[in-house]
């Protein structure tokens, strides 16, 4: 029960911080959670989780690193091959041979194996802090994959080598040249292991199908079982855990684009499973981190043998080595690889600027503090470790040194005074909505049959005449045009508003029809006119909460009368020509290509009222486009979350975009009455 209780109160802090990067978004989220998991280790109830190294390797590592291999584009991760190998395997070794001789140096009491054990341990960059950090700056796209690359590659690389130092300060006895072999063999296996695996769990996958077993739960449980047992099965082997998952992930890749129509539903499935996992593991990595730091500082600031200025000292002098021999390793090598020559040429102009960039990018993370925790108690003859839990202290000390340093300095270097951002980013958000509109065209046809092709054709049209608006505002001013498209289509919403009241004072309505168009019309408006994003997402949360209590406690009389149904229906139709007149009214130069973009919409929902009435086939139709529709927006969602993830878009794009995403979602809700 305690542990049950402790992991209900670590699920609670990941979303509060969350919560809190919402009105700081200027700290990063990953601080957040490593200062929550050290409050709440101090505070009562006073929670401790010891660190589990081995646990913690595949219970989060392994599907982190796994969804990471997926998502990484392959082309570009094959272009920067050689910085990449140079950066994970060459910068690893000269980490451990520089800076281990540094902290043997200046720590004596650490002897050299133990020295080299602390800096190949901190060798490696982490990849969860790296995407978390590099989601709120705009890196290069070329920056960034060698990033992601760098951090898939190099936690092979430092574990094996903190692997054979701490062997070598147990046992005394070390072998370069069966180091070398053993690194090599442990890796190329890892490689080989987890590619040959992920391709049977996939074959697997399709021969359950083809047994005509669709059965999207039982897949989701072969895809969420896979990175653990990759990983279990190539450790129990004897190579890497790390590097099978990563290679299974890129295999997960490949099968998925060789792969011409996989099935939606489970595709679906999948990106919102995976997305609730990664987001909890993510969380959970960071608060774990932050509960040992207090305990790993209170043994270190209670040692009478410390003196305390003097350990901050060694964490500020090892990271800035750390800093340091990093800079030079990659201003060196920078120019190694192949790729988009206009864009390596860019980068090179401002080549002190670039491997200032990557260097303050390496942060370490929850892989440098795990493989600490791993030292050993005893060495072979009996004794204790030396400095074991001041390795651990400088270890954890690293990490939040990097994390700080990537975050306060990061985002000044990434900003280019020069840069028209704002455009730049009302350009990339232009851009995006034609994606998002390209996704729903393809959904579309994905879900289309006999039975719904009139509908899909429709929905088709209406997309592609969406994109060719969208397509001719790229040179334009998009704040203007939303802008301009909100006061056109609060014109409309005046326009039916008024002409609800005068169909009220003659009586061609019912009151309780004219208060459902009222009730829709004031929360449509208060959506346009808010201005503030939380207002904006809690509007439209009330609206969906909203209507489903009154569908569950109060059914209106809409719902449960026929003739007030087609009333509705009827009076419909003369707002949504009221709004087109009002509209008409309106135009002018500046506004007509937008003006007529609305006016489309309106007579969009006249000609699906209007057809309803006319052909008996239509109430069906109309229902096979609705759910097409609602099918799109999801696919839409979806498609944000996935842009945001690889770098295409920034998160204040993904936020308006989700927003956009959340108003066409409640304008499907307010065509019409819901049928009890």
């Amino acid at each position: 029960m305690e542990i049950f209780f402790s992991v209900l109160i670590l699920l609670g802090l990941i979303g509060l911080s969350n919560l809190l990067n919402r009105f700081a978004p200027f700290v990063p989220v990953p601080l957040f959670q490593i200062a929550l998991g050290a409050v709440i280790s101090i505070i009562p109830p006073h929670i401790h989780l010891p660190l589990n190294p081995e646990l913690f390797f595949v219970l989060f590592i392994a599907p982190l690193l796994y969804n990471d291999g997926k998502k990484t584009p392959r082309d570009e991760l094959w272009s920067l091959r050689a910085p990449i190998l140079l950066m994970a395997l060459g910068l690893v070794f000269a980490t451990v041979v520089v800076a281990g001789y540094f902290i043997h140096f200046r720590i004596p009491s650490i002897p050299l194996a133990a020295a080299f054990a602390l800096a190949a341990i901190l060798s490696p960059t982490d990849a969860v802090a790296v995407s978390s950090i590099a989601s709120r700056i705009k890196l290069p796209r070329r920056i960034l994959r060698l990033l992601e690359g760098e951090s898939l590659m190099n936690d092979a690389s430092g574990l094996v080598a903190f692997k054979f130092a701490v062997a070598a300060a147990v046992t005394g006895v070390f072998s370069l040249v069966d180091a070398t072999l053993s690194f090599f063999l442990i890796a190329i296996g890892g490689l080989l292991i987890g590619a040959v695996l992920a391709l049977l769990i996939y074959r697997l996958q399709g021969w359950i199908r083809s047994l005509g077993m669709e059965d999207v739960t039982l897949l989701m449980l072969v895809q969420i079982l896979t990175p653990f047992l990759i990983y279990l099965i190539a450790e129990e082997i004897g190579v890497s855990g790390i590097l099978a998952v990563v290679a299974a992930g890129l295999v997960h890749s490949i099968d998925t684009d060789r792969i011409s129509s996989p099935h939606y539903r489970l595709r679906i499935t999948s990106d919102s499973t995976w997305s609730v996992i990664l987001f909890l593991l993510n969380g959970l990595v960071f608060v774990i981190l932050g509960l040992q730091l207090p305990d790993v500082g209170r043994v270190i600031f209670n040692d009478p043998n410390f003196s305390n200025g003097r350990v901050l000292g060694y964490i500020v002098q090892i990271s800035l080595l750390l800093l340091a021999l990093r800079f030079v390793w990659v201003y060196l090598f920078w120019r190694v690889g192949n790729g988009d020559q206009q864009e390596q040429s860019e980068l090179d102009s401002h080549r002190f600027k670039t491997s200032l960039l990557i260097s303050l990018s390496g942060v370490r993370g929850t892989v440098t503090l795990a493989g600490a925790f791993s030292i050993p108690f005893m060495l072979g003859n009996g004794a204790s470790f030396p400095e074991r839990n001041l390795i651990i202290f400088i270890a954890a000390g690293v990490i939040l040194f990097s994390l700080l340093t990537a975050s306060i300095v990061l985002p000044l270097l990434s900003r280019d005074p020069n840069a028209e951002d704002e455009q730049a980013e009302k350009q990339q958000e232009l851009t995006a909505r034609v994606a998002l509109l390209q996704k729903a065209i393809s959904v579309t046809k994905e879900e289309m049959t006999p039975s719904n092709q009139r509908a899909a054709m429709e929905l088709i049209s209406y997309y592609n005449q969406e994109i060719r608006e969208m397509q001719s505002l790229v040179a334009s001013d998009i704040d203007l045009y939303q802008e301009t498209e909100c006061e056109i289509r609060l014109l409309g919403i005046k326009a039916e508003r008024a002409e609800i009241e005068l169909l009220l004072s003659r009586g061609e309505i019912a009151e309780q029809v004219a208060s459902k168009f009222f009730d829709m019309i004031d929360e449509m408006e208060y959506m346009l006119t808010t201005r503030r994003k939380f207002s904006m997402r809690f509007s439209f949360l009330r609206l969906i909460f909203r209507r489903l209590f009154n569908k569950l406690f109060r059914p209106s009389a809409v719902t449960r009368e026929k003739d007030k149904l087609e009333e509705y229906k009827e009076a419909k139709l003369k707002t949504c020509q009221a709004a087109i007149q009002a509209i008409s009214n309106n135009l002018c130069a500046e506004n007509r290509m937008i003006s007529t973009g609305v006016i489309t919409r309106y007579k969009e929902m006249i000609y699906r009222l209007s057809s309803s009435r006319e052909a008996a086939e239509s109430p069906q139709v109309k229902a096979y486009k609705k759910e097409l529709r609602m099918k799109a927006v999801q696919a839409e969602r979806d498609e944000v979350q996935t842009m945001y993830e690889k770098g295409s878009i920034s998160r204040s794009v993904a936020n308006k975009l989700r927003q956009f995403v959340n108003m066409v979602e409640a304008s499907l809700l307010d065509e019409e009455p819901e049928h009890g």
